[in-house]
C-alpha cells in the first residue's frame, strides 16, 4: 500500500523569483525515503494562473 504526502508551495515564490524551495523539499521528502510523483494545482487566479500547487510525493507503507 502507497502512503501519499502534499506539501503546498506558493508558486510566486518559487518560479518567478529564480528560488530553489521546491528542489529542497524534493530532497528532504527523498531523503524520507519518498519518491516525488509530481504536482497537483490548487489554487488558480481570476485571470487562469496558477499561483499555488501541491507537490505529491509517496511512501510504501
Amino acid at each position: 500500500m502507497k502512503r501519499y504526502e502534499f506539501v503546498p508551495v506558493d508558486i510566486y515564490g518559487v518560479f518567478s523569483s529564480g528560488s530553489e524551495e521546491h528542489r529542497q523539499i524534493i530532497r528532504e521528502y527523498a531523503a524520507k525515503g519518498y519518491r516525488y510523483v509530481g504536482y497537483i494545482p490548487t489554487h488558480i487566479s481570476n485571470n487562469g494562473k496558477v499561483t499555488e500547487i501541491d507537490l505529491v510525493f509517496e511512501i510504501d507503507e
